[in-house]
């Protein structure tokens, strides 16, 4: 019963009639077999109404604590509620890394990866990516394992929660290795637009933040795997005299080290320290993926309806994504740029700014973060997902009462 009654942001407010924070495996398979309507929640920092329900909720944060290394195997297995920031302790101590890490690092691992969640890099995956295999409690309460090489297995890692409850996950795991991190102010967009490719891949991870009222780039922050020190001028752009915070405004004490400091790769690779809260939850965000081929059209369409887009935002952000082969995953088959758009908590104003973005990209095949503020229609969306059909299909072998079909996932899938 201490699961929260609305998202991270407040702009959602569950209906579920019963609330659940199982204390263990067996107990969730109960609640689960017990149950005509179950979804699962992980940290809430979804927008939209992705994990709710008119049944019961469950959050898996109760569970017991999980991370279970296989270094010969280069593997992690990790309980679902774990969250990402801590995780990248323990590995690090051990001298491991994963590929790659999300701006937020109080995001659980479970979430992020159901829904396509990811970091930035043009040659690194979303979170997703990195899923060796699943272990999932389905509608009648048994409890399933879904392994790389399975023929699910593409549709069972980015699912939405709409095949069963996640409770363990296994990662592959990487070497750790250190990061530096350097921030720029006043990118012309002409060499953006000219250098695109370059820009962004300047460094193992690279963002792009911009207010869309200007033609510069607000900042370019970029995070280096070793390498000589930044110069002081780069393609146009200053190197930043001090922190800097992406939001106008505000406060730099809750982002990760800059400045060159050297520093592991979990302290540098999200924007936000795990110790800090990186906002008050004041916000409603947006974002959406876009062939990278296409990144410069994209990027002009959008700056054309800036005057529509800025007055109800606080910041953009730019990143690349690498292609994988997750069916449902925004990157599917595709290297991808993605625009994310931090909007005011005015919803009004919000849904006018996506009409906006949504018209700018409708030639583009736009794919919209699973977990985020959207209007995109259910065939417009189903039209960019080759594999559409084929996870239609999965929903009625794992799930064909629909127990953990909310409204959402009624609204964009059929079962088979």
């Amino acid at each position: 019963m201490t699961v929260a009654a609305t998202n991270w942001a407040g702009n959602i407010a569950f209906g579920a009639e019963r609330f659940h924070e199982p204390r263990s495996v067996g107990e969730l398979r109960r609640i689960v077999a017990g149950s005509r309507s179950v979804r699962a929640v992980g940290t809430g920092h979804s927008f939209n109404a992705i994990a709710d329900t008119t049944g019961d909720l469950v959050s898996v944060a109760g569970l017991p604590r999980v991370v279970g290394l296989d270094e010969r195997a280069g593997t992690v297995t990790v309980s679902a509620g774990l969250r990402f920031g801590e995780l990248a302790e323990v590995l690090d101590r051990s001298g491991l890394a994963l590929h790659n890490l999300g701006s937020l690092p109080h995001i659980s691992v479970a979430g992020a990866c159901a829904t396509g969640t990811h970091g930035s890099g043009v040659a690194n995956g979303c979170l997703a990516a990195a899923v060796r295999s699943v272990e999932l409690v389905t509608a009648d309460g048994a409890l399933v394992t879904v392994e790389r090489g399975a023929a699910e297995f593409p549709g069972a890692v980015v699912s939405l929660g709409a095949l069963g409850v996640v409770t363990r996950l296994t990662l592959d795991v990487v070497p750790a290795f250190e990061v530096r991190q350097w921030v720029y102010e006043g990118l012309p967009t002409a060499v953006l637009r000219e250098r695109f490719d370059e820009v962004m891949a300047a460094a193992y991870s690279v963002s792009l933040f911009t207010a869309w009222r200007t033609d510069r780039i607000d900042q370019v922050w970029l995070k280096a795997r070793g390498g000589a020190d930044a110069p002081g001028a780069w393609l146009g752009a200053v190197l930043a005299d001090g922190p800097r915070h992406p939001v106008p405004g505000c406060p730099p004490e809750p982002c990760t080290r800059q400045l060159g400091v050297p520093g592991r790769w979990h302290t540098r690779l999200p924007h936000f320290r795990p110790d800090f809260t990186p906002s008050s939850g004041d916000e409603l965000q947006s974002e959406y993926f876009v062939a990278r081929a296409n990144a410069v059209a994209a990027f002009d369409a959008l700056d054309a309806v800036r005057a529509r887009i800025s007055p109800a935002l606080q910041i953009g952000e730019i990143r690349t994504v690498a292609a994988d082969d997750l069916w449902l995953s925004p990157a599917y088959k595709r290297d991808c740029v993605a625009f994310h758009f931090t909007w005011h908590p005015d919803a009004a104003a919000a849904a006018g700014a996506v009409e906006a973005v949504e018209e700018a990209l409708s030639t583009f095949t736009a794919r919209p973060h699973w977990g985020k503020v959207f209007a995109m229609t259910p065939e417009a969306i189903r039209e960019s997902y080759p594999r559409w059909e084929d996870f239609c299909r999965l929903l009625g072998e794992f799930d064909p009462a629909g127990t953990f079909r909310n409204e959402f996932v009624a609204r964009h899938f059929h079962a088979r």
